[in-house]
Order: structure tokens, then C-alpha cells, then sequence
């Protein structure tokens, strides 16, 4: 694995952890996780910026949304009580299914 694809997981990280510290902000009227957001953002996006230097951006933001997705997704059901029908989980586990083919089969990710 070269350094970019530890700059993209760790933006990925970065942005799960900022978009569930937005839930949390109440609208950026709690001052810690609206701090949280947006520390989070700005590091997901150096991260992101650092990633497409050698990833090709299609497959860094694919790798990046679907990813965030469904962790956002599991987070929302785990820690927010959010539902997840059978629709949303057939959903997810496609996104999910995308992301592992364009790691494992796909060369166009450079790696």
C-alpha cells in the first residue's frame, strides 16, 4: 500500500468523524463538535488533495464517498438510531461491493 492510500483512509476517517460531529452540533450551537466538523473537513480535504497527486480522482472520490457512505450509514444506525430497511442495506452493501471491486480488481486506482 503506498502513502496515498493512507491519506485517503485516513480522509475518509477524518470526514466520518466531522460528519458525525455535525450531527451532534445542534446546527453549530455546541461549540466542541462544531470545532470537531470543522478540524475534520479541513483535514479530510488536505488529505484528499495530498491522495489525488497519484490516485486517479474517479477512483479517490469512489473510494471516498462510498466508503464514508456506508460508515455514515452503520454510524447513524449504531449511534443516532437511525432505521435501516432491507432497501438501504441492499443499497449499501452494493456501494460497499463497488468499493472492494475497484480496490481488489481494478487497475485504475494505481496500485
Amino acid at each position: 500500500m503506498n502513502l496515498s492510500w493512507i491519506y485517503l483512509s485516513i480522509a475518509i476517517l477524518a470526514e466520518v468523524i466531522a460528519t458525525s460531529a455535525l450531527k451532534v452540533s445542534d446546527g453549530f450551537t455546541r461549540p466542541l463538535p462544531s470545532a470537531i466538523t470543522a478540524i475534520g473537513y479541513g483535514l479530510a480535504f488536505y488529505l484528499l488533495a495530498l491522495t489525488l497527486k497519484t490516485i486517479p480522482v474517479g477512483i479517490a472520490y469512489a473510494v471516498w464517498s462510498g466508503a464514508g457512505i456506508v460508515a455514515i450509514a452503520l454510524i447513524g444506525y449504531f449511534f443516532f438510531g437511525q432505521v435501516l430497511d432491507a432497501a438501504a442495506l441492499i443499497g449499501i452493501g452494493l456501494i460497499l461491493a463497488g468499493v472492494l471491486v475497484l480496490n481488489v480488481f481494478s487497475g485504475a486506482g494505481g496500485h
